[in-house]
This record gives structure tokens, sequence and C-alpha cells, in this order.
């Protein structure tokens, strides 16, 4: 075989590498984060015998409660992106921190919730995908705010074990896109002494909140349901 040819071989061999590795590195790799769960404490979050707050009796969950502000607070979406005339998927995930709540206890039940999201500071690993989901999809510049409120006390069954985790349904409305549906979330509770973190998931229809799946020119398209997941911490007060 002729130098040059060698040589064009070469070149065009790792061309195809590149370009290969770029696909996968960019279409295929599948590299979302976990799903949302509790966080790891290595203490019970506060001492129990701490005065409670808000209302509530020391050393119990009864009380008034708020979302704190961190690194491990969040809510966002879990949804599946089709590429190429849906032969490839990936799991799209975006989150937003900037999330505000409250949370009314007795010893044996949740009795209240509020929660809203400002869907605005939604992010993923994609700016492409952050900014289509401004006016395309979620349209967060038109509807930059969900909600979330609880309609139905959560029975803990008895009063909570500090430290224990206990798995719960929680079923209120969900205010998205301009609409409200009843939804159901799964979540897993902990109450710590000072502190109550929840996490989970609840399924979503785009469909049900008027959202058309985003599409681009049929390369990329979203796939009409998903889950809504959640990962929160309340405080005291």
């Amino acid at each position: 075989m002729p130098k040059w040819l060698k040589i064009i071989v070469a070149v065009g061999f790792g061309a195809v590498v590149v370009v290969g590795a770029g696909f996968w590195w960019f279409i295929l790799r599948d590299d979302a984060p976990p799903e949302a769960s509790l966080p790891a404490r290595t203490t019970v979050g506060g001492d129990v015998s701490t005065s409670a707050g808000g209302g509530g009796a020391p050393g119990t969950l009864a009380g008034a409660w708020t979302v704190k502000q961190g690194k491990d607070v969040f809510a966002g979406y879990r949804m599946q992106e089709k590429f190429g005339g849906d032969t490839i998927e990936k799991t799209a995930v975006g989150r937003s921190p900037a999330v505000t709540g409250t949370l009314t206890a007795i010893d044996t039940a949740i009795t209240a919730v509020s929660v809203t999201v400002d869907t605005t500071k939604l992010a993923s690993d994609e700016r492409r995908r952050d900014a289509r989901i401004r006016d395309d999809g979620l349209e967060t510049d038109r509807f930059p705010r969900a909600t979330f409120v609880l309609t139905t006390p959560i029975d803990l069954g008895g009063a909570p074990a500090a430290g224990a985790i206990k798995t719960v349904q929680a079923t209120g409305d969900l205010t998205l896109h301009g609409v409200t549906k009843g939804v159901t979330f799964t979540l897993e509770t902990r109450w710590s002494g000072d502190l109550i973190d929840v996490a989970g998931k609840a399924p979503i229809v785009l469909a049900d909140y008027s959202i058309s799946p985003p599409n681009v020119g049929g390369f990329v398209s979203v796939a009409d349901q998903g889950l809504i997941e959640l990962q929160l911490t309340f405080t005291r007060g």
C-alpha cells in the first residue's frame, strides 16, 4: 500500500474514533445523577431533647417546620430523551435548589405541607436543554413557579423514633405550567430531632399539565411521562 494511502487510512480511522467517542460522550453516555434520596447523616440532626419551637413540645415531631436551604435540597424532573427516531434514549435530569415551604406536624401525623419551586432555576448537565425549556415544554419564563399543597394528612401510625426512616404517601395538589392536578408522592422520611428529611418522587404525564414535549426537528424528543423528584430538609420554626 502506498505511503500516502496509509496516511489517508490512518487519518480516516482516527477521525472515526474521535467522532465515535464524541457521539458516545454527548449522546449515548447516560450519566444522570441518582434519584432523590435521604442525605447521609452521621449523627441525629440535633439533640432530641432541645426546645421544639414552632409550637411543638421538646423532643417531639410536633410543631411548625420550614424548608432549610442547602446543597442537599432540590426539586426537579427526571425524563427520557429520545434521539434518532426513538432508537436511543438518555435520562435527562433538571433540578432547582430554589425551594421554599412549610410543614406542620403533630406527634402521629403530618397535617399540612406547602412547597414552592422556582422553575427558572432548573439546571441540568446540558445548557441547551435548560435554555429550551424557558419557552418550550415547561415554559418557565411564563410559569416560573411550581407548587405542591398537601390535601390529605399523612398518618405516621404512631410517634416516630428519632433517626428512623419511614416510607409514606403524600397526596396533594401539584400546580405546574399553570395547571393544578392531584398527585401522590412516594416519600422516604426521617425525623432527627431538629430536622425532618424528605425524599421521593411522583409520576407525571406532561399532557395532564398542558405541556407539549419538546421536539427538535424530529431528532431529539422528550417522552410524555416521567418523574417529579424532590429532596428536602425542614428545620423548626
